[in-house]
């Protein structure tokens, strides 16, 4: 086989390989950039998630609050029940 073809089948060779190597990163280009697509849409879920934690964080708050006025104002009801009970109907003191 003469040099030159020896060369041109190196050269065919050389350039089959880049054509692989060139393929390869592009198949690796779009594989990272399905996972940075990826890696968006759960940090856009992972914000709307907080968001909504959040919100949920503030009702239970309001409502924890809201439960204990509730809870103040029926335990003053019961004791201005019991103090009127004690003045209409005064239990006799033991003797």
């Amino acid at each position: 086989m003469s040099l030159e073809r020896e060369l041109q089948k190196r050269n065919e060779e050389l350039e089959e390989e880049l054509k692989r190597s060139r393929e390869r990163e592009d198949h690796v280009r779009r594989q990272l950039r399905a996972a940075l697509d990826r890696l968006t849409v759960a940090e856009d879920a992972e914000e709307r998630l907080c968001v909504q934690l959040g919100d949920l964080e503030a009702e239970a708050l309001q409502q924890a609050r809201e439960y204990h006025a509730r809870v103040v104002s029926l335990v003053d009801q019961l004791s201005q029940a019991h103090s009127l009970l004690n003045t209409t109907f005064p239990l006799p003191s033991p003797s």
